[in-house]
């Protein structure tokens, strides 16, 4: 049975053999400090189940101080020449986004069809896990095809991995981190506490007022905390079980999917999305940092206000 402790193993090499690119990058003058931070992340995926609470929480503060402190840096690997980018671009078109394509068609198989196999009485994916172990595979079948197809250099996916992650550098770990406070929010009881504010505004049996106050509470803390998956612990907690699933009937199937849509627009309205929003005005050398984000306002309010329409639309029904 393939099991999601695999994936964890398979994310731990790949962040370990950056680690061990990174090292070898003799061009890059804090190659030591992206070793440290790749490294750390590695022995998070590898032995994080075996450490314990204690040791992963040193884990979790060693890699702040190795990201905070400035000593990331981007890499220059060489992996293939732009001439050689260009000649395969003109060659295979639209074809080139097949090996993409791939990745989301194995993940919809995996989570769909094959989520019931069983081999000799086994299941062939770890029960409630399948959609992402399919996702890993469907990323390794991209890259083999990808390698095979484009005949590139073995190293090539990793270099280019390598390129992406230190431009990235410690954002990448962003939406981890903050759906890990979004569920240490949950736990101290935040939730609770927001609720019984909340509990002395919103009138007595308004379910449309419930409706609104989660939603739009959804999206100002996916803006506070930059995650939806860390605001949904929150909110859900505060108002969407207690008030609108439990006080008024509502389904929680709806509440739960219509309020993460909630807020993914706080997420088009942050930088604390810095992997979404302030990264890719980086990446694109736009002259305003938050050029993306004022693009995407004008489509996130209305978005918003239509979640809002939809949920009390079919959330009591």
């Amino acid at each position: 049975m393939i099991t999601l402790e695999h994936v964890y193993i398979l994310a731990g090499l790949f962040f370990a053999a950056l680690s061990v690119l990174s090292a070898r990058d003799t061009a890059n003058a804090k190659r030591w400090g992206n070793t440290a931070f790749w490294t750390l992340v590695a022995v998070s995926f590898l032995f994080g189940s075996y450490l314990g609470d204690f040791l992963n929480g040193l884990l979790v503060i060693a890699l702040i101080g190795v990201g905070g402190s400035n000593v990331l840096g981007r890499g220059a690997p060489k992996t293939t020449d732009t001439a050689t980018r260009e000649h395969f671009a003109k060659a295979r078109g639209n074809k080139l986004f097949i090996p993409a394509l791939l990745i989301p068609a194995i993940a919809l198989l995996g989570g769909v069809v094959l989520k019931d196999v069983a081999i000799a009485g086994v299941p062939l994916f770890q029960p409630r896990q399948a959609t992402l172990i399919s996702l890993a595979l469907g990323a390794m079948a991209a890259t083999g095809l990808a390698l095979f197809w484009f005949r590139a250099p073995l190293l090539a996916p990793l270099q280019e991995a390598r390129r992406i992650m230190d431009t990235v550098g410690w954002a990448a770990l962003l939406p981890q981190m903050l759906a890990s406070l979004g569920a240490v929010f949950a736990a101290s009881g935040v939730g609770v506490v927001i609720g019984d504010l909340m509990g002395a505004v919103i009138p007595a049996g308004n379910q449309f007022a419930a409706v609104v106050a989660f939603c739009v509470g959804m999206a100002f803390f996916t803006i506070l905390m930059g995650n939806a998956f860390a605001a949904f612990p929150v909110m859900a907690a505060a108002i969407g079980l207690p008030l609108i699933v439990q006080g008024y009937g509502g389904s929680p199937v709806v509440m739960g999917a219509i309020g993460m849509l909630a807020g993914f627009c706080g997420t088009l309205m942050t930088p604390m999305a810095a992997n979404f929003n302030v990264v890719p005005a980086a990446l694109l050398q736009l002259p305003d940092r938050d050029g993306v984000i004022k693009a995407q306002i004008p489509t996130a309010l209305p978005l918003l206000v239509i979640n809002i329409i939809l949920m009390y639309v079919f959330v009591f029904r």
